[in-house]
């Protein structure tokens, strides 16, 4: 039987994030998979920049982007944080 592999945790940026960065990096920055960015970049809903085959990302169009995405359009269906009791 194969032994499972754990996952190692997520790094986190140590000093400020670079104005301009890769998809590893943006991953570190927003907390999320790699996969995911690639599949917000496929719909296009986050602005990158393809140089070559890498994808890189400004810091400045990514943090607008957030606030944009999370103030104005939530993309996905927020889950309640209490539940509503009908008496």
């Amino acid at each position: 039987m194969a032994k499972r592999r754990r996952k190692a945790p997520r790094k986190t940026f140590t000093g400020p994030p670079p104005e301009v960065m890769d998809i590893k990096a943006l991953a570190q920055y927003l907390g999320m998979g790699r996969s995911k960015i690639y599949n917000l970049i496929r719909q296009k809903r986050i602005p990158a920049s393809r140089i070559g085959r890498q994808y890189r990302f400004s810091k400045p169009l990514v943090d607008q982007w957030l606030k944009e995405a999370l103030i104005t359009q939530p993309s996905e269906p927020q889950i309640p944080l209490f539940r509503t009791s009908s008496k």
